[in-house]
């Protein structure tokens, strides 16, 4: 199993640093009041108001089966969006590829993520990501042992817990 995660990550990785090495037809510039990020994949479908708060868009990029057991995405979320308190049974690992934000597990201090973070939630721990409320944020993410489930939505991160962040 870690051996395919291996795999998967390798593969991923060199996709990122190919796709913005080059000049590639799926690069989006996203534009927003303060600051303009450049996303390696399409901006996708906004996600719903019962998960994330404010503007925020994935595009699934590997789904899930079962051979690689792993579903890998992108996020791009504009200033002031995130997502609500969620859990993953087998984890989650974020890439962040532009922009800054913010991450925090249940019970911890909220760290700042920027371009270059890498992040892994540990298997079955609440936790929140998002933008900063000046600058969007553009991730990765990475959901490896599919098979023990993807995702566990809760409720929405309080005005109050994100302005903490700041």
């Amino acid at each position: 199993m870690i051996a395919k995660v291996k795999i998967v990550m390798s593969v991923l990785v060199a996709s990122v640093f190919g796709l913005s090495s080059c000049n590639n037809k799926n690069e989006e510039k996203i534009n927003n009041d303060k600051n303009e990020l450049t996303g390696i994949f399409p901006k996708g479908k906004k996600g719903p108001s019962e998960t994330f708060t404010g503007n925020a868009y994935n595009i699934g990029l590997v789904d899930a089966d079962s051979i690689l057991t792993t579903v890998v995405g992108n996020v791009y979320f504009e200033p002031g969006a995130r997502s609500n308190w969620h859990s993953h049974p087998a984890g989650q690992i974020l890439i962040i590829t532009d922009g800054v934000g913010y991450h925090q597990i249940e019970g911890q201090p909220v760290e700042i993520i920027k371009k270059g973070s890498i992040v892994k939630c540990p298997p079955n721990v609440r936790h929140w990501h998002g933008a900063s409320a000046d600058v969007g944020l553009q991730q990765l993410y990475i959901v490896p042992n599919t098979e023990k489930g993807i995702v566990n939505w809760n409720e929405a991160v309080t005005d109050e817990v994100y302005k903490r962040a700041k």
